[in-house]
């Protein structure tokens, strides 16, 4: 009895092992990769593209430069661009104003695995800041995504959590309009790839989760509701609740991505996509929008964009939108003849070139800047994608997957209007295992600034 219970014990063993190594050896294959980007996609990568005034204000003040050849952009798929290489012959590269080595620095939410972060100046200590980032979902967690943040402050040439790190109290949000490939996304519990930002008067928060209007959309809420913020008069009630962002149809499956930005008069709108077309409209207090005010630029912006933008060269590429909006102003604030107007300051932002061959993911980031006053015309596009210095790489054919997710001042008596003089952080993914940020001055980041005016 006992040897024929043995005999059975070791063949049950066996084919689990022979199972395991089967699985093992199919891992690395492009037929398990592939699995894995169409099933896992959405839930801890992500998506592969979507099917779906005067003499002209110039930042650095210095004469353009030649515009990328058409064999430049195609030489640059795959980002071939590292340190040690001529970074700057394909890129506009950026360097830390804090760091000794001038390379980004980590963002830390204590020993958890985090990436996409958020960073804003806190309203009351001037030695920290609020840090919200994506905590990295383990398979045994299942479908269930959530939002870390603390109170922050540089230490040991990182920005740190100053206390434990705790879950941001987001609600789920009512879905179930997923069909087909898409039918899993219905499970999805909780939000994804938060942005926090300031507008004029306060701090918002905009997140992707499952929509009542598509398969997934982006919701935004007052800031303010989910962090201990301390004393303010709230005389306004909009977004006090989370409200879905709305978009004039038609609707995509999977919506992403979208920024909020306010014109000179800090009137509301939200910008939906850039590329191939651009698609904005005014936003309401309920998330709900007017109609896409886009086609009264569009003559212009389609140029403009077509000019400075990669143009996606296979379905292995796309061009979507990554931060929030912040305005500025291109002149200084230090001096006293500047003066704003809708002649010298525009709304920027910043969108991205992904390409995902080999299954892995690489992003290049262009600055976007377009007018404070309709129609909102594009204004320039950076001539070349941005290089933030510390980018590695990763193997012989990629570099580091850097995922700009959030772009914000860093000064804490700035929200959203800033000039060329004020410092910046972005916040950016890495790998989508780590949280990593830099501090630019704005006249850096839009030093290699395209005119959509500039001759061709």
């Amino acid at each position: 009895m006992l040897v024929r219970d043995v005999k059975r014990v070791a063949l049950t063993v066996g084919l689990i092992f022979g199972l395991l190594l089967i699985n093992v050896s199919l891992w690395g294959t492009d037929a398990h990769s592939s699995i894995r980007a169409q099933v896992g996609a959405f839930f801890g990568k992500p998506f592969a593209p979507n099917s779906s005034a005067n003499q002209e204000t110039r930042p650095n003040g210095k004469s353009p430069t030649a515009k990328p050849s058409s064999a430049d952009k195609e030489s640059n798929v795959g980002n071939t661009a590292v340190e040690g290489t001529d970074v700057n012959a394909t890129h506009h590269e950026i360097f830390s104003l804090s760091t000794a080595d001038k390379k980004y620095f980590a963002v830390k939410f204590d020993d958890f695995v985090t990436f996409n972060p958020s960073i804003i100046p806190h309203p009351i200590r001037n030695d920290t800041w609020i840090i919200v980032a994506q905590k990295h979902r383990p398979v045994e967690v299942g479908n269930f995504h959530v939002e870390l943040g603390c109170n922050a402050g540089f230490v040991d040439g990182a920005l740190k959590c100053l206390e434990p790190a705790s879950i941001l109290p987001i609600a789920a949000t009512k879905g179930g309009k997923c069909v087909g490939k898409f039918g899993a996304v219905n499970y999805n519990i909780g939000p994804h790839d938060a942005r926090v930002f300031y507008g004029p008067k306060k701090p918002y928060i905009i997140f992707g989760s499952n929509s009542q209007r598509a398969c997934f959309g982006m919701w935004i809420q007052d800031f303010r509701m989910l962090v201990e913020w301390g004393f303010e008069f709230f005389t306004d009630e909009d977004f006090r609740a989370v409200a879905e962002l709305q978009r004039p149809p038609p609707y995509g499956v999977m919506e992403k991505n979208f920024f909020v930005f306010w014109d000179g008069n800090n009137e509301r709108y939200v910008h939906h996509d850039t590329a191939p077309k651009r698609v904005f409209a005014k936003l309401a207090a309920d998330g709900s929008v007017g109609p896409d005010l886009a086609p009264a630029a569009a003559t212009t912006d389609d140029k403009c964009i077509t000019r400075y933008l990669p143009k996606p060269a296979s379905e292995l590429e796309s061009i979507h939108q990554a931060t929030n909006s912040l305005k500025i102003t291109m002149c200084k604030r230090a001096d006293r003849s500047c003066k704003p107007n809708d002649d010298n300051t525009f709304i920027m932002a910043v969108v991205q070139h992904k390409t995902y061959y080999d299954y892995h993911s690489e992003y290049d980031p262009y600055v976007v800047v377009f007018r404070q006053r309709a129609p909102f015309e594009v204004y320039g596009i950076s001539r070349k994608p941005l290089w933030i210095h510390g980018r590695s790489r990763v193997n012989d054919k990629h570099t580091e997957m850097l995922y700009v997710a959030s772009m914000n001042w860093k000064a804490h008596d700035i929200k959203y209007h800033g000039y060329l003089d004020d410092e910046l952080i972005l916040g950016f993914g890495i790998e989508d295992k780590q949280s990593g940020a830099i501090d630019v001055q704005a006249s850096d980041l839009l030093g290699d600034l395209g005119l959509c005016s500039d001759p061709e």
